[in-house]
């Protein structure tokens, strides 16, 4: 009797890549119309795999999977995985971090210097007729800042690539990192994060979301940070108190705030930042482009095959 997985639920227009990857090793593929927890339970309750997107993945479901040997997420993020229950059921979790670095990299750098250099506020203000070059006389000298990177992994490095490439000066705070790793990718390790908060120029969050670092970026943070502070977050929307953020662009505590993530998506508190001139927000698209999509359904279709035929998944989270 074949292998299955079941992919309980996609973005994607269809699942031609993923029938591929399963065919040719063997696993019977199978998606789930809907990804309540009755469906998803009904129809998982055999199979040996599940691949996943965006659907929750609850303790009550996956106590509910009576042969599944591995759940694979369809991206870099797992917050919507109960690892702990699958942990105890033996389930293996595994990811894909490893997809859109250059995306996420590029995406981080170019929202960064639309930010510093005003290019979307300029260009708002064209729009609407007003031709003032003096508008961007604030923007600041980027040579010889400190930009900071809170969260110093493999996205975290690309974006060193291109701030040296600038003349900036690459700081990090990552307590699991050593020196010796980071200075490797030209990036000065600072092991306190309020000096490290105290001394960046431009902060740039790298940082998986836990319990430990929700709400990293708050009132207290913001407060340790420079006026002339911008701050980037291309990572997990839950890093920032948006709230606290917004009170400090208002009050000008920090000068600037570019996201492509927002805690609640779509956004609660999207339209009061949205609204300022030195606020840039994307729709978590940083991750997006004409190759990465294709490579995370491969890579995670790949590593349920993978796990099924031999074991071991290459991401392993658990």
């Amino acid at each position: 009797m074949k292998s299955s997985v079941l992919m309980t639920d996609t973005i994607f227009p269809d699942t031609a890549l993923e029938e591929g990857v399963f065919k040719k090793e063997g696993v019977e593929f199978n998606i789930s119309p809907s990804h309540d927890l009755e469906t998803l339970a009904e129809l998982g309750k055999d199979a040996d795999a599940l691949l996943v997107v965006y659907a929750k993945i609850s303790a009550e479901l996956i106590h509910k999977l009576n042969n599944c040997k591995v759940i694979v997420k369809a991206g870099i993020g797992y917050n919507n995985i109960d690892v702990k229950a699958a942990s105890e059921k033996g389930i293996i979790v595994a990811n894909v971090p490893d997809y859109c670095q250059d995306e996420v990299a590029d995406h981080t750098f170019g929202m960064f210097l639309a930010l510093a250099r005003k290019i979307c506020h300029l260009d708002s203000q064209v729009a609407k007729g007003t031709w003032d070059a003096n508008q961007g006389k604030d923007a600041p000298r980027l040579r010889g800042k400190k930009f900071g990177l809170l969260g110093c992994g493999a996205i975290g490095q690309q974006v060193a690539l291109r701030a040296r490439a600038f003349g900036l000066d690459v700081v990090g705070y990552d307590p699991y990192s050593s020196s010796e790793l980071l200075s490797k990718h030209h990036i000065d390790k600072i092991d306190d994060l309020e000096e490290f908060l105290h001394d960046v120029d431009y902060l740039s969050l790298h940082l998986p979301l836990t319990e430990e670092t929700r709400h990293i970026i708050d009132k207290s943070s913001l407060e340790k940070m420079k006026e002339s502070a911008l701050i980037i977050n291309t990572s997990r929307g839950g890093l920032v108190q948006e709230n606290d953020l917004y009170a400090a662009l208002i009050e000008k505590r920090v000068a600037g705030a570019a996201l492509d993530v927002l805690e609640f998506e779509p956004p609660r508190s999207a339209p009061e930042l949205s609204s300022l001139s030195n606020v840039i927000i994307t729709p978590h698209t940083a991750f997006l482009s004409q190759d990465s999509v294709s490579e995370l359904r491969t890579k995670a279709s790949q590593e349920v095959a993978k796990t099924i035929n031999h074991g071991t998944p290459k991401n392993r989270v658990n």
